[in-house]
């Protein structure tokens, strides 16, 4: 078995391999949240100047939700409304799949460098997003790429609606935003 730093590595390599040992590996849970949450915190880092210290929180918080949202649509799109014959997973395969797949978010800590924040920051959502795709077609068992990044198109617009659902009914983003 890897150790930590060698599996945020391999993730942020687009090892499927990694995804296939994480997606087994039942104690890789908390592995997988720690990912989520140090990619928030680097996201805060890279953007300290307009969120603050606050910013950094709320983005952690609103990033464990975030992974638990989308990976619970995810895991009911491509289980339940897209699923290939051979597709069999758990809400947790899922979970420590996508959470590994924000390993790449790690850079947005470079966001700090005036000048590189909009190109670091796009760089990592567009790698993390691949990530993801990688994580989920491993996590689905889907022998087609296109179908998990079908899967992780809805639930991403999904997600979307219900945070930004949720946001409205509580009075729009926190100010540090």
């Amino acid at each position: 078995m890897a150790t930590y730093k060698e599996r945020l590595i391999a993730a942020s390599k687009l090892n499927s391999a990694l995804y296939e040992e994480v997606e087994a590996d039942t104690t890789a849970m908390n592995q997988a949240m720690l990912t989520v949450i140090l990619s928030s915190v680097a996201a805060g880092i890279g953007t300290i100047g307009r969120g603050g210290v606050a910013g950094i929180v709320l983005g952690a918080v609103a990033a464990l939700a975030g992974w638990f949202v989308w990976a619970l649509l995810t895991y009911l799109i491509g289980t339940k409304l897209l699923p290939q014959p051979q597709t069999q997973a758990t809400l947790g395969e899922m979970l420590r799949t996508i959470g590994f797949s924000s390993a790449p978010g790690l850079i947005r800590v470079a966001g700090i460098i005036p000048g590189l924040t909009g190109i670091v920051f796009f760089a990592a959502s567009v790698w993390m997003l691949v990530a993801m795709v990688i994580g989920v077609r491993q996590a689905l068992d889907y022998t087609s790429t296109l179908r998990a990044v079908v899967v992780c198109l809805i639930g991403w617009l999904l997600q979307v609606i219900i945070i930004g659902l949720l946001f409205y009914s509580f009075g729009g983003l926190p100010r540090t935003f």
